[in-house]
């Protein structure tokens, strides 16, 4: 029934939560506000009981330091299902290999669970442990992301919510001189982590090329090889969007829905007979004359739209093609076009 996988999503999401809080500091003044000392906040993997242990049992009773404070410990308590995020278990998903790029990989949606860690903060000086908390507080409102590489097959990073629960606060004064003083603060967080079952191959290579041959019909509709000729179609598919984020120049003005000229900063790099890209919109570059364009609005379905002066003009280029995502239907989902026929050749 089951197959062995290891994804470590656990233990990565473990290791990104300690990682929160191994930069904390603290600094001590002087009378004058000068700063005298600073100290870096130990922080372990590690129960609370554990250090309270070595305070109040140790065999040593002579021994000069039993514990250097402040110090903080984290661990992970629990593991819960959680609902409200669920989807259906059976539904799949296709992503490409992260070792190969051409090569398809099936999933299993991912299970949501949420995981509950425990943040222990130990001091002897209150001031100390304000220092520690107000360090922390302010970047849980009340959820901090984390960014995990969850499956690194696929390449799957998913940004994990890390929400603050609860606070709680102990203190005790009573006891004689002897007695030792430890503030102790805990603070209970809930990381909402998604686990991955096993990756298989998919049926096969991502397509990257169609050839289509056929034999064309006379018009008496005998046998083409009586009154008609032999044709093949070979169509390679490109990219419908710009993928590597460069913005080549930039609108020098408005323009509406209607515009088919459109002047931009510097159209050197722009070749006619291309694609570009202005926010949402693709546009095909018919002809350019200097820095003025002239394109044809809303291509491969997207939506025409009105841009405002400075917008960024991306291109869309052999290295986007060579990025194509799985899934995209390369501009083929809707009808044929006769402006397909500058990528067809007979």
């Amino acid at each position: 029934m089951f197959e062995y996988f290891y994804h470590e999503i656990l233990r990565k999401t473990v290791i990104a939560f300690g990682s929160l809080f191994n930069d904390i500091l603290i600094k001590h003044t002087n009378n004058a506000d000068e700063v005298t000392s600073v100290i870096k906040v130990p922080l372990a993997y590690g129960p609370t009981q554990k250090f309270l242990a070595r305070l109040e049992q140790s065999p040593d009773l002579n021994k000069p330091i039993q514990i250097t404070l402040p110090r903080m410990s984290f661990e992970f308590i629990g593991l819960t299902y959680d609902s409200t995020r669920k989807v259906t278990t059976t539904q799949t998903f296709l992503t490409v290999s992260n070792d190969s790029k051409t090569q398809e990989k099936k999933a299993y949606m991912p299970v949501p669970y949420n995981m509950q860690f425990e943040l222990s903060i130990m001091t002897k000086l209150n001031d100390d442990m304000l220092q520690i908390v107000e360090q922390i507080l302010p970047y849980f409102q009340p959820s901090y992301s984390l960014s995990v590489d969850l499956v690194k097959e696929i390449g799957e990073k998913r940004d994990i919510p890390v929400v603050l629960d609860s606070i709680t606060m102990s203190d005790d004064y009573e006891g004689d001189f002897t007695t030792r003083r430890v503030l102790i603060y805990t603070l209970r967080f809930t990381a909402k982590v998604y686990l991955f079952g096993p990756i298989s191959s998919a049926s096969g290579d991502i397509i990257k090329k169609v050839s289509i041959g056929y034999i064309s019909a006379s018009s008496s509709g005998v046998n083409a090889r009586t009154g008609g000729r032999d044709l093949t179609y070979s169509v390679t598919p490109r990219a419908t969007r710009n993928y590597t984020g460069t913005v080549t120049t930039n609108l020098v003005n408005d323009i509406s829905l209607a515009d088919t000229f459109i002047a931009v900063a510097d159209a050197s790099s722009i070749s006619e007979n291309s694609y570009i890209v202005i926010d949402n919109e693709e546009l095909y570059v018919d002809s350019k004359s200097g820095n003025m364009l002239t394109v044809v609005r809303g291509s491969d379905e997207t939506v025409a739209t009105s841009h405002v002066a400075g917008s960024g003009v991306k291109k869309i280029t052999t290295a986007d093609n060579a990025l194509i995502e799985v899934g995209d239907d390369f501009g083929f989902s809707g009808e044929f076009s006769w402006k397909w026929q500058k990528n067809l050749t007979v």
